[in-house]
């Protein structure tokens, strides 16, 4: 299985990393490329083993999936560059280019006998530690290439196989919720160092609490409002801690930052 990432970004730089610690892909068969070697060689850096090169067109040769992590103005432009040497008939196409939809890029790569295989996928940073929560559309495409895809990502976190029509949706929730997520925790460190804690403490503490409030989920497959419960006890400090946070506005400013991302 070899796997070219046209884009040696945050983002295609990021999947690059997190493939080579599983166990589908090896390192040798990975190509990335970018437009200027500065990228590349930061790549080469972190692994030898990594095939990089300036040259699209040759990149995607012998590649049996074929990953686009460029931005959206870019895409035109890649994939002009690719149809000439694209054989769609084999090779399955991975866009990770935000807000681009399967008509334009089905428009982009077709040719008049054959449709692609396409796939949108939205990861998140954390994919480059195999922690990304991932968000697939699929058009055109097999159960095998579904199972195939999925995996791949499973390995790099979780992902979930969802309607084309609910990728915002998910992005708002999985991509920029990085950011969110992190934002309340430099909240939370804030309002540790104001109690007394040393910058440090607070972010270990913050950090390691939000990592196993997120585990509680995922395990016990509970609503967030079951684990709440079972802390807060009448009277006690937890539940006059959350009324404070909804009195300023908590949950309001959450759902309004998730609709203002999508």
């Amino acid at each position: 299985m070899k796997i070219t990432i046209i884009g040696a970004g945050n983002m295609g730089g990021a999947i690059a990393r997190g493939l080579t610690y599983g166990n589908m892909i090896k390192a040798e068969n990975i190509t990335v490329t970018a437009a200027t070697s500065k990228s590349l060689d930061i790549m080469k850096e972190f692994n030898p083993a990594i095939h990089t090169t300036t040259d699209n067109r040759q990149a995607i040769k012998d590649a049996d999936i074929i990953m686009i992590a460029v931005k959206p103005w870019l895409i035109d432009h890649i994939a002009g560059e690719l149809k000439p040497v694209i054989d769609i008939r084999k090779q399955i196409i991975v866009s990770i280019v935000a807000g681009v939809p399967f008509s334009h890029l089905t428009d982009l790569f077709k040719d008049k006998n054959t449709t692609p295989s396409l796939y949108r996928v939205i990861p998140n940073t954390a994919i480059s530690i195999r922690e990304s929560m991932t968000a697939i559309a699929a058009f055109n495409t097999t159960e095998e290439q579904d199972k195939l895809i999925i995996d791949i990502f499973n390995e790099l976190g979780k992902s979930v196989l969802i309607e084309e029509r609910l990728m915002t949706a998910a992005t708002a929730l999985c991509s920029c919720g990085t950011a969110f997520a992190l934002r309340y925790i430099r909240a939370a460190m804030e309002g540790g160092i104001e109690l007394g804690l040393y910058a440090e403490q607070a972010r270990e503490i913050v950090a390691q609490t939000v990592k196993g409030a997120a585990g509680l989920l995922l395990q016990n497959k509970t609503h967030p409002e079951a684990e709440i419960d079972k802390v807060t006890t009448p009277g006690g400090i937890t539940i006059k801690g959350l009324n404070e946070m909804e009195e300023a506005g908590f949950t309001t400013a959450v759902i309004k930052g998730l609709k203002a991302a999508k």
